[in-house]
């Protein structure tokens, strides 16, 4: 018997995975998400599949989460677990063989942030002093093992406005033995100078090889670019997006914005920003350490 699974079920659960699990991005909720779906549903064609999918993919954007990786991690699942061919499948078999695809996907990218933390950890040494934004949990997790491997370090986090993560990644770095200064957004360029790298996530990667992230990042990206400083961008490639925005306008106003501000943005206040390539030095990924200009050229395999 055919379940129906409506919008408002799949934006529940969405929300629901990123409730319970704090240390999930929305883009990996976003493909647990699909995966139920594509589990809990019967199909009659391929074509009713992809309805279906794009249908969930939809009922995410609505709800206010983040939506930068979960668009483009949802892109590259459905593209991965269509690869296979079909011909002489019937739908059951289709069915199996793109949950076992998507489940494979899955494990992959769950491992992808341990491996962005082995290969950034290897630029940190003795008695550096690192500069953050907000919180990342790619740029927590690879500061964590850092500090597992022995590596004694200073790291400075901004406290972020509105809603203060980097309160939260200053009680998380310190639990875990870091020394760890919070200091206020408007802090950064009084400390730029005494650093020695900065260090910042990103809740997608564009063409061009810039990133959207948490506002203030391409403030931060500016400053230390004016003195010197290398900006690293820890990422997973999950987050490469087929976007090529030229500016702040260009960004979709449901990344900029939360869905709850859509109606009026005219006094709403961004949730990111866009920082161009020309700021970032290099790009701490799953699929190697990267320049900004050699993105393009990744995101054609991933999506070949």
């Amino acid at each position: 018997m055919k379940q129906t699974i409506g919008n408002a079920d799949v934006a529940d659960y969405f929300i629901r995975i990123l409730k319970d699990d704090d240390s999930l991005s929305s883009g990996i909720a976003a493909i647990k998400t699909l995966l139920w779906v594509l589990q809990e549903t019967e199909f009659d064609t391929v074509q009713e599949l992809h309805s279906t999918i794009q249908a969930a993919v939809q009922s995410m954007r609505e709800t206010d989460k983040p939506m930068t990786s979960a668009v483009s991690g949802s892109e590259l699942f459905l593209r991965f677990i269509t690869l296979a061919k079909f011909d002489d499948k019937t739908i059951q078999e289709v069915r199996e063989i793109m949950l076992g695809r998507g489940k494979c996907f899955l494990a992959k990218l769950l491992e992808s942030r341990n491996v962005v933390a082995k290969q950034a950890t290897s630029f940190i040494s003795d008695g550096c002093r690192i500069l953050t934004h907000a919180r990342s949990r790619t740029v927590r997790d690879t500061l964590i093992l850092a500090a597992k491997m022995n590596k004694r370090f200073q790291v400075f986090v901004t406290q972020s406005f509105p809603d203060k993560q980097g309160e939260q990644m200053q009680t998380e770095l310190e639990a875990q033995g870091i020394e760890c200064t919070l200091i206020l957004d408007s802090a950064v360029g009084y400390v730029m100078e005494t650093v020695d790298m900065v260090f910042v996530g990103a809740e997608g990667v564009v063409e061009s090889g810039g990133i959207i992230n948490r506002l203030g990042t391409f403030t931060m990206a500016m400053c230390a670019r004016e003195m010197k400083k290398p900006v690293y961008v820890l990422v997973e490639s999950f987050k490469f997006s087929r976007l090529y925005p030229l500016n702040q306008r260009d960004l979709p106003n449901d990344y900029k914005y939360s869905k709850s501000s859509l109606n009026d943005i005219s006094k709403a206040h961004p949730l990111v920003d866009y920082t161009p390539p020309v700021y970032i030095t290099l790009l701490f990924t799953d699929l190697g350490i990267l320049t900004p200009s050699a993105v393009s050229d990744e995101l054609i395999k991933l999506y070949l």
